[in-house]
């Protein structure tokens, strides 16, 4: 838990960080998600018993590579990220919950993110461009889609994130939570424009039919939480993100990186990738999943990058138009995004 600075000959700053740099970071990121994170007990977080221990078992939610952050400040001393539901002060922290000051003679940080969840929950906002909640033809990523609950017990919905094509045709692509409800739906399950709980109607507003989803695993780490459904024609869905246009390709997404995205809850907002290699434990309502190596924003303008029901959203690099992450998890100050390529290559598919 310590913020002091370290004076390995190891460090350096992030704009100079060499290969073996960055394989010593990626090396100890590594050893330490598997101590702290990969470890610890898949148990769902409980507000009630666990909102004031430091255990790190329960505390630690991620572990990356970043910029180290010293009062406030940025350093441009690339380390270790322990991201974590609550920072303490020092001398809050028992000795044997204290996390390293180093790792492999590598620095370390703390950063304080809340407890990240799937962004499936969102609360009513009234967004200041064009309304995403509305009914599309043809349907354009950003907007609202999703699913019908079987029985019916909920309505839902997410953002549709990017149109892709391969030869089987044209596809919706977004979460598995938001196309296949965490791996409950059956293939073939039909996809509605807008979503019904922004006012979509099953008899006329079917848009495609979901064809394939990478399974969400409960043990071991996952790569993507991503889905996709086939456009039932051509002429019901486009490329053309709402507000932001067709992406112009893709890109892998670096530190300090400025992207944008459009949602179905926030539309159009600005953010800063602060990782691009950090595990992640993430609550859904099936239970608790880990991811690794997921990129991680934060919104710019003193405004959070995401909030419920933006799963789903493509996010770009803003000068380039180019894609980089599928958004799907965060907290009300973080945003997790999956890397937009292994997304793709999941499903044999290229943006449309």
């Amino acid at each position: 838990m310590a913020k002091s600075k370290s004076k390995s000959a190891k460090s350096a700053v992030f704009t100079a960080a060499s290969a073996q740099l960055l394989s010593d970071l990626k090396g100890a990121k590594d050893k330490m998600s598997a101590a702290f994170l990969q470890a610890a007990p898949a148990t769902a977080f409980s507000a009630k018993s666990m909102a004031t221990t430091t255990a790190p078992e329960t505390n630690v939610v991620g572990v990356g590579i970043g910029e180290k952050i010293s009062d406030g400040k940025n350093t441009g001393v690339m380390a270790v990220k322990f991201l974590v539901r609550v920072k303490y002060s020092p001398s809050e922290v028992d000795k044997k919950h204290q996390l390293p000051r180093t790792v492999n003679g590598l620095p370390t940080d703390v950063e304080q993110v809340g407890t990240f969840r799937k962004l499936g929950a969102p609360a009513p906002v009234l967004p200041p461009m064009p309304n995403p909640k509305l009914r599309f033809r043809p349907a354009q990523p950003g907007c609202s889609v999703g699913f019908r609950d079987p029985g019916n017990a909920f309505i839902m919905a997410g953002t549709f994130g990017a149109l892709v094509k391969s030869s089987q045709g044209l596809f919706v692509l977004s979460n598995n939570h938001v196309l296949a409800d965490e791996n409950q739906l059956p293939l073939g399950s039909p996809i509605f424009q807008p979503g019904l709980l922004d006012g979509g109607k099953p008899l006329t507003d079917r848009i495609a039919t979901l064809t394939k989803f990478i399974k969400l695993k409960s043990t071991g780490m996952n790569k993507v939480d991503a889905a996709i459904a086939k456009a039932l024609k051509a002429s019901l869905v486009s490329n053309e993100i709402l507000f932001i246009g067709k992406p112009k390709g893709v890109t892998p997404a670096l530190m300090d990186m400025v992207v944008h995205k459009f949602g179905r809850t926030t539309s159009y907002r600005v953010g800063r990738v602060t990782s691009v290699n950090t595990d992640v434990s993430v609550q859904y309502d099936t239970g608790l999943y880990k991811f690794s190596g997921q990129i991680i924003i934060k919104g710019l303008n003193n405004q959070p990058f995401s909030a419920g029901g933006d799963s789903g959203s493509l996010i770009l690099e803003r000068a380039t138009n180019k894609a980089v992450g599928l958004l799907f998890a965060g907290s009300t100050s973080h945003t997790i995004a999956n890397h937009i390529k292994d997304v793709l290559t999941a499903f044999g598919v290229t943006l449309a």
